[in-house]
């Protein structure tokens, strides 16, 4: 079986000569294939470059890389190889025009007697068959809409992480192209197009489209994912006072646009280390068509305390499973181990990989669990140290993975959810609860035993939640 590849601009009357010939070749010897590739003359053109006034030639686009990688040196349309796959082998390169002819002559006695000005007729013919297939490949592609996300706060630390995250496909999937947009300030728009480039540089296979915008009124346009990140600033926290009144009307303002502008399936994933589940229940009461789809990120938080857990036993934190984040994720919280298990650890009873141990039995220092440790959780979530930007973003990603393609089987994540009365919350209040994502949602685990939560310390965790809502949301 002699298989050729005959490759070639569209408009060369070379091409086309020597593709008639194959395909003569084809439709009269049984043994005899081909395969033709053509590319735009844009894309094989010859480059020139003046040296001492005379022109130099530099290599061709396409075929540049086609003789790189093959280790050939040809430079003129059309090229021919033999395939030799079959023999577990690289292609066999025959030439250009002449050759193919010589070959035809020699092993077929088969030859061409095409004239120029029908040669040309047909190259004209193959580049309009080109582009129309071109056009058509691009319409098909267009009809495969990428998924809209929209980032706020573009110009904050947490998105220069998040960023590669998201490019890289391991968030909603390689399958799965994105059309960015970088949403900000009016004052930042000159950092916006600087982060765009940076952003194109990433040379992402998932990426279709970056761009930023500044108004407004544009804002979130069909938008299949918006993420909420925190302002960009150099305080590490805000005062209370402070925070609601910045903080309330932005969320509204978002929630507004989001409502009107964003597409009905949106999701909406808020991120940050300062008012959290104020800002998810804001932009909720401005976006009420598509409350449901609006969560706050705890995985910050439930990592931090993984890490702590991990630095007691001194394991890894990516051992330690199933801690529950309940309440105010960046303010008064509950860090509950009662379901905490360690995985893989060095201790007179050890197992396979998938045997496990409980947490409170493997820390013998239960002072340090209900004090040192409880502290060391506070003081992080109260005044937002070590939430940088990396931890931020990781968070995010992992939420949105989670979101789109399931949490681990059997693990318990904490989440920020408009509260229904579960597990005795009061309702209307965001807080944060063990959940498990399935099937493009989340779940609300309230069939977990023994997670009851004492009166004292539900209190103390809807305590600033409930002040906050009537003066300062339901009254403005």
């Amino acid at each position: 079986m002699a298989k050729f590849v005959i490759a070639g601009r569209a408009d060369c009357p070379y091409y086309a000569k020597t593709e008639l010939l194959a395909d003569y070749l084809q439709k009269n010897l049984p043994d005899f294939q081909i395969y033709k590739i053509t590319q735009h003359p844009d894309v094989w053109e010859v480059k020139y470059l003046i040296y001492d006034f005379s022109w130099s030639v530099i290599q061709q686009e396409w075929l540049k890389g086609v003789c790189e990688k093959n280790k050939w040196n040809h430079k003129k349309s059309p090229i021919i190889w033999r395939e030799l796959l079959d023999r577990g082998g690289k292609g066999l390169l025959l030439g250009g025009y002449n050759e193919f002819l010589e070959h035809a002559q020699l092993y077929y006695d088969v030859t061409s007697n095409m004239m120029t000005e029908l040669m040309m007729v047909i190259a004209q013919e193959n580049l309009e068959a080109h582009i129309e297939k071109e056009l058509e490949k691009e319409t098909q592609k267009d009809l495969i809409s990428p998924l809209q996300v929209w980032i706020t706060s573009a110009t904050s630390p947490a998105c220069y992480n998040l960023l590669p995250i998201l490019m890289s496909g391991e968030v909603f999937g390689m399958q799965t192209e994105i059309s960015l947009t970088l949403f900000d300030k009016e004052q930042s728009e000159e950092l916006l197009k600087s982060l765009v480039m940076e952003t194109q540089d990433l040379a992402s296979p998932v990426l279709r489209s970056v761009s930023s915008c500044t108004t407004e009124k544009y804002a979130f346009h069909q938008a299949h994912v918006v993420i909420v990140l925190d302002d960009s600033t150099e305080e590490e926290v805000y005062g209370l006072e402070e925070c609601l009144r910045s903080k309330v009307p932005l969320c509204r303002l978002y929630g507004h646009l989001i409502e009107k502008n964003a597409h009905e399936s949106v999701r909406v994933i808020v991120g940050g280390k300062t008012f959290v589940n104020l800002k998810t229940v804001l932009l909720m009461m401005n976006a009420p068509s598509i409350a449901h789809n609006i969560i706050a990120v705890a995985l910050g938080v439930e990592g931090q305390a993984k890490a702590a857990v991990a630095r007691k036993l001194k394991t890894t934190a990516s051992c330690i499973k199933d801690v529950i984040i309940w309440g105010n994720i960046s303010g008064n919280n509950y860090v509950d181990l009662r379901k905490t298990r360690v995985y893989k650890y060095d201790s007179a009873i050890w197992g396979p990989p998938e045997f496990s141990r409980p947490v409170l039995d493997v820390i013998f220092d239960s002072e340090w669990v209900k004090r040192e440790f409880v502290m060391t959780i506070k003081s992080l979530t109260s005044t937002g140290k070590q939430f940088g930007r990396i931890l931020a973003s990781h968070s995010i990603a992992t939420t949105l993975k989670y979101w789109y393609h399931g949490s681990p089987p059997g693990e318990i994540v904490s989440l920020g959810v408009l509260s229904e009365g579960q597990f005795g919350i009061p309702e209307g209040i965001v807080f944060s609860m063990p959940v498990k994502f399935e099937n493009g949602t989340w779940v609300v685990l309230t069939d977990l035993p023994d997670v009851e939560i004492s009166q004292q310390i539900m209190t103390r965790m809807t305590s600033d939640l409930i002040q906050v809502m009537p003066e300062y949301i339901q009254g403005n």
